[in-house]
Parts: C-alpha cells; sequence; structure tokens
C-alpha cells in the first residue's frame, strides 16, 4: 500500500480510538442522561453505534487533518522538525520573539 495511503489510515484509526473512548465516557458518566436512555431503549445499542461512527468520523477526519498540517514538508531545511503550524509562522512566533528580545 502506498506510503500516503497508511499514514491516512493509520491516523484514521486513531481518531476512531479516541471517538470510541469520548463515547464510553459519555455512556460512564450518563452525559444528558444518554446511557438512561440507550439502556431503556430496544434501539439503544444501535443509537450508540450510529454515535460512535458518526463522533469517530469527526474526530479521524480532524486527526487526519491535524497530521497532514503537522507533517514535515520535503522542501524543509530542519529547522521545523516536522511540527510547523502554519497559521502560526508570521502572525504570531515573530512579535513573541520581539517581545521576548524586548524583556530581555
Amino acid at each position: 500500500m502506498p506510503t500516503l495511503v497508511t499514514f491516512l489510515l493509520r491516523h484514521a484509526a486513531v481518531g476512531f480510538v479516541l471517538a470510541a473512548a469520548f463515547v464510553a465516557l459519555l455512556l460512564v458518566f450518563d452525559a444528558g442522561g444518554l446511557a438512561t436512555v440507550a439502556s431503556q431503549n430496544s434501539a439503544g445499542g444501535f443509537a450508540i453505534a450510529i454515535l460512535t461512527f458518526m463522533i469517530g468520523l469527526t474526530f479521524s477526519s480532524a486527526q487526519m487533518g491535524f497530521a497532514v498540517m503537522l507533517a514535515k514538508d520535503s522542501d524543509d531545511d530542519g529547522k521545523n522538525k516536522g511540527r510547523r503550524i502554519p497559521i502560526f509562522d508570521g502572525w504570531f512566533v515573530e512579535p513573541a520573539r520581539a517581545l521576548i528580545k524586548a524583556k530581555s
């Protein structure tokens, strides 16, 4: 399988695991009476499965997006070490460095 496909599938799986943990916490803490309603309804298991799948889609999409955005660029010269957050490059990092230099 191509490297990019395995990269995306791995991060999608991480998102689904996080979603399953999130739904489990919702059920353990009975948030909004979710566990109570699901246990008293004949279709409660199906509803929990659909909830887990939909939250899994959301979390896996977000996880894949984060992974792609934080991936190391091929033209990177090694300064960023694969942890580059593009939105912070211009408007946050440089003013913060200027403040640190001004205080020193």
